[in-house]
């Protein structure tokens, strides 16, 4: 048996496996790793892939940020920034609550000028209105500045989040948890260590949180691990993450990084693979479809993913990217099947919702 054989040998037992194993896992066969990885896949149901019914909703693109890899945003005063009113939003929200939907992810990016209030109020008019849509909204990067702003610290500010009826937060925002990488792709954006700080205080706070990484540009394999066992230790100490979502990045997509060799199917496989290896204490991992595309998301089902996040309806984050968000209920359950799973819709906390058996 060689190197790798006995790495995945060892984590199939129940081991927990090194960042050096992980590094080394790189070089194994992919369909060996896919198999390793569905082995050790916990799942709601058995046999089960879940998704969410949601949608995306991005309040504001005006950001100071501007990160190297976004399309997004917009610098304050540019012809294209917008901030959406309350009554917009709520329109959005209603669409979703029309549609049997149970989730809302609000994002957007960091704007320099909207007071606390406008995301409390969000939040609290929400909730109000729409009692059974869970609120999984605003980013670790959101909520940083909100705090800095504010002058209100983190832990009172999840207080009032949640008191508001914010009920989770979002990973976005992790990319790659190393400084060296941060410092070159977002150097605006807060540090690896202040990430986890936020996502650790809203843990202790009581809202549970995503996590994920966008992999596939400047950073090395062992950065990628490296990033896996950071969560993994966080993970342990406040048992706070859902799930985990791993995204390739495009490079072809993005104006400043368009130079870059995008990672591709087998990268993409592998690294799922050996993520659900890596991740001992998450329960599940999401399929990057959005991203990687339905079909390579799909195929992904058999490398360690057991859910499929979201329909999201629409994602203004990736449309200037050329990705359309446009996945119905329908499409999702249809993938699922397709790929020999039992498709169970589910809530943002994991909770059944409807089998279709």
């Amino acid at each position: 048996m060689d190197v790798c054989g006995r790495i995945i040998e060892r984590r199939i037992k129940g081991e927990r496996l090194s960042a050096e194993d992980g590094t080394r896992l790189y070089a194994a066969d992919l369909l060996t790793l896919g198999k390793a990885a569905q082995a050790v896949t916990r799942r709601l149901l058995p046999n089960a892939v879940t998704f969410v019914v949601d949608r995306n909703i991005s309040y504001t693109n005006v950001c100071t940020v501007g990160c190297d890899f976004c399309a997004f945003h917009c610098k304050p005063g540019d012809a294209g920034a917008y901030v959406l009113s309350l009554d917009e939003v709520l329109s959005k929200v209603a669409e979703l609550a029309a549609s049997g939907g149970t989730q809302v992810l609000i994002q957007g990016g960091v704007h320099p000028d909207l007071p606390l209030d406008y995301y409390l109020g969000i939040v609290r008019a929400i909730h109000e209105r729409f009692p059974q849509i869970h609120i999984h909204s605003f980013s670790a990067i959101e909520m940083d500045r909100l705090s800095q702003k504010s002058g209100v610290p983190l832990a009172e500010l999840f207080r009032m989040f949640k008191e508001a009826g914010l009920n989770s937060l979002p990973g976005g925002g992790a990319e790659i948890l190393v400084e060296r990488v941060r410092q070159r792709i977002s150097p605006k954006k807060i540090s690896s260590d202040r990430w986890l700080e936020v996502m650790r205080t809203a843990h202790e706070a009581g809202l549970k949180t995503t996590a994920t990484m966008v992999f596939g540009h400047i950073e090395t394999l062992e950065e990628r691990v490296l990033h896996l066992v950071k969560l993994r230790e966080l993970q342990d100490r406040t048992h706070g993450f859902r799930a985990f979502i791993p995204w390739s990045f495009v490079p072809d997509r993005t104006p400043d990084m368009n130079g870059l060799k995008p990672a591709g199917g087998d990268d993409y496989l592998r690294t799922v693979a050996i993520t659900r290896l890596m991740l001992d204490n998450f329960d599940h991992i999401q399929s990057g479809w959005l991203t990687e595309g339905l079909k390579l998301g799909q195929i992904a089902l058999a490398f360690g993913c057991d859910d499929m996040g979201g329909t999201l309806i629409e994602d203004k984050v990736l449309e200037p990217t050329g990705i359309k968000a446009d996945a119905r209920r329908e499409d999702l359950i249809r993938v699922i099947r397709d790929a020999g799973f039992v498709p169970v819709q589910r809530d943002t906390n994991y909770n059944i919702v409807r089998i279709f058996d």
